[in-house]
């Protein structure tokens, strides 16, 4: 059985100008001691469906469909009681900004404390022990000192470290990582991803990695999951979606990646501008922005599509492909059918 089995997730946020649709019928699973990353521009319905598993979405946020399941237990509708459980015992988030995520009047040493007596049975002394020992894991130096100096006195890949111990403090199953490394050099992105690699090895936890940075899903990510517009287009193993992409938004996610053999060219981008989620197009809504858009994509959304046992994607020019070689037939009936 999965750790953690998400389905047909629906969220939407309901603003004066009408109900958003951040995320729509999203589906995965994640096996323990796995990493998944979850790929996407900004906007996507990321960050939206990783609050929506910990239910942590602003006053305007809803879930309106679908299930979570961790390790069999249904979460959707469980109640905040059961959720104050799940949070940080089993199921932990690093933010995006380690700055505005920490309380910058309080000191890290008291904002550790706090998170470990909340989500354990330790008594102050037990959690000051903690968290000078989580300090210590995640390699910052002269933790008893750290512990009384506050947010502002540290750099931002030591507040960074700080936010990965309070996430790991109560040793959870599944760690969830909100572009970690986003606002950080790429020397200190590099240590974090290193050492976030190493405490999932030596942990054995399971880890959602929320990104628009490939490089980081090559380095950390088994299976993979590229969301557009609130859904998923395309999901599959890391091998399968960085060296057979199923998806014209993945294919143009991938020719933005500078490379060696880039140096000195132009990188071509993806044109125009993600979709009003206010306004969802009938058909596919990475059309608009397609360079091999069909008729068919502008009125009618492409199926999700099996391409493999490790790899399935939703897009038309799948199913072009398909019957062009003869792989896919139209039954008498109109419908189509695989051989």
């Amino acid at each position: 059985m999965a750790l953690l089995e998400v389905k047909n997730l629906q969220t939407s946020f309901f603003t004066d100008a009408g109900e958003v649709k951040a995320v729509n019928d999203v589906s995965f699973t994640l096996d323990r001691g796995k990493v998944l990353g979850i790929v996407g521009e900004s906007g996507s319905g990321k960050s939206v469906t990783a609050y929506s598993i910990m239910q942590i979405l602003a006053g305007t946020g809803k879930i309106i469909g679908g299930s979570v399941k961790l390790d069999g237990q249904e979460l959707v509708g469980a109640g905040e009681k059961v959720m104050k459980t799940v949070r940080g015992n089993k199921i932990s988030i690093i933010f995006q900004d380690p700055m505005t995520s920490l309380n910058p009047t309080y000191t890290i040493g008291r904002q550790l404390m706090e998170a470990i007596m909340l989500h354990t049975n330790r008594n102050k002394k037990q959690a000051y022990e903690r968290a000078v020992e989580m300090l210590r894991l995640v390699n910052i130096n002269e933790p008893e000192k750290r512990m009384k100096q506050y947010p502002f006195e540290h750099s931002g890949g030591m507040r960074q470290r700080v936010m990965i111990a309070m996430a790991l403090a109560c040793e959870p199953d599944i760690l969830i990582a909100d572009e970690p490394t986003t606002a950080l050099d790429v020397t200190i992105q590099a240590q974090i991803l290193e050492l976030m690699g190493t405490l999932q090895e030596e942990l054995g936890m399971a880890i959602i990695m929320i990104t628009h940075d490939l490089g980081v899903v090559a380095q950390m990510c088994d299976e993979v999951v590229v969301m557009y517009a609130g859904s998923i287009c395309e999901q599959g193993t890391a091998d399968e979606i960085f060296y057979n992409p199923k998806h014209e938004y993945t294919k143009g996610l991938m020719r933005s990646i500078p490379t060696a053999d880039t140096a000195g060219k132009k990188l071509k981008p993806i044109t125009g501008t993600p979709i009003d989620l206010l306004n969802m197009p009938k058909g596919c809504p990475f059309a608009p922005r397609c360079d091999n858009a069909m008729k068919i994509c502008i009125s009618h959304c492409a199926e999700r599509m099996q391409i493999n046992e490790d790899h399935a994607a939703a897009c038309w020019m799948n199913v072009k492909a398909g019957l062009d070689s003869g792989e896919i037939v139209i039954d008498e009936e109109g419908g189509d059918s695989h051989e």
